[in-house]
C-alpha cells in the first residue's frame, strides 16, 4: 500500500493547536501566546476559527486511522478517538475548560505516539528474501537494502538479468519471497507504482 498522506495526523493536530490559540474565548490560557504570534487579529472571526478547529481535529483523526491501517498499532488511534470525543462533548454539550485542554493535549500526544509507532515499524521489516529466477528456477537468498531499490538482479546460475514486473517497484517485489522493506512497512518505494 502506498503512503498517500504520511503526515495527515500531524497537519491536523498542529492546525487544531493553532486554531485553539486563535480562539481565546475557549482557550484563555493560549491568549498571551496567540497575541504574541499575531493570532489575536482573528478575534472577530472566532466562530469560523472554532469550525476550523473541529475540521483540523477531524483531519488528525483521519490521519491516525490511515496510519493504523499501515502500522496496525491501535493505541494512537484509540487515544485520538477518545480525545476527539472529549473535544466534541466539551464544545457541543457541556463546556468544561479542563476537558477541552485535556482533549487537545490527548490529540497532540496521540500524534506524537503515532509518529514514533510509524518510525519503529521500519525496524521490524524482514531483510532476507529468496529470489526465484523465472528462467531456471534457482532460488537464492539475498539481503535487501533498506536505503535503495534493486532494479536489476543477475541470476548466479543462468546469468539472466531480472527486471521488476510491470506494477512492481523492484526485483524483490517481483521475484522475492518477501517484498522490499518499504512495501513491508507501507511506505512508498523508490518509484511510483503504475
Amino acid at each position: 500500500m502506498k503512503r498517500s498522506f504520511p503526515s495527515l495526523d500531524r497537519i491536523g493536530s498542529i492546525g487544531a493547536l493553532l486554531a485553539a490559540m486563535a480562539a481565546p474565548c475557549c482557550f484563555p490560557l493560549f491568549a498571551v501566546v496567540a497575541a504574541s504570534l499575531g493570532l489575536g487579529a482573528l478575534g472577530p472571526y472566532e466562530s469560523v476559527v472554532l469550525y476550523l478547529f473541529q475540521a483540523f481535529t477531524a483531519l488528525a483523526l483521519i490521519g491516525l486511522a490511515l496510519a493504523f491501517r499501515r502500522h496496525g498499532r491501535l493505541g494512537p488511534l484509540a487515544l485520538g478517538l477518545a480525545s476527539a470525543s472529549v473535544l466534541a462533548y466539551t464544545l457541543h454539550r457541556s463546556f468544561l475548560p479542563t476537558a477541552l485542554y485535556g482533549g487537545l493535549f490527548g490529540l497532540l500526544v496521540a500524534t506524537v505516539w503515532n509518529y514514533f509507532s510509524s518510525r519503529s515499524r521500519t525496524a521490524h521489516a524482514t531483510l532476507k528474501s529468496v529470489i526465484t529466477c523465472p528462467h531456471c528456477g534457482r532460488r537464492t537468498e539475498e539481503t535487501m537494502p533498506t536505503n535503495a531499490c534493486v532494479f536489476f538482479y543477475d541470476c548466479p546460475q543462468c546469468e539472466a538479468r531480472l527486471k521488476p514486473k510491470a506494477g512492481d517497484c523492484c526485483v524483490f517485489c517481483s521475484y522475492g519471497s518477501v517484498p522490499c522493506p518499504p512495501m513491508q512497512t507501507g511506505d512508498a518505494c523508490c518509484v511510483a507504482r503504475s
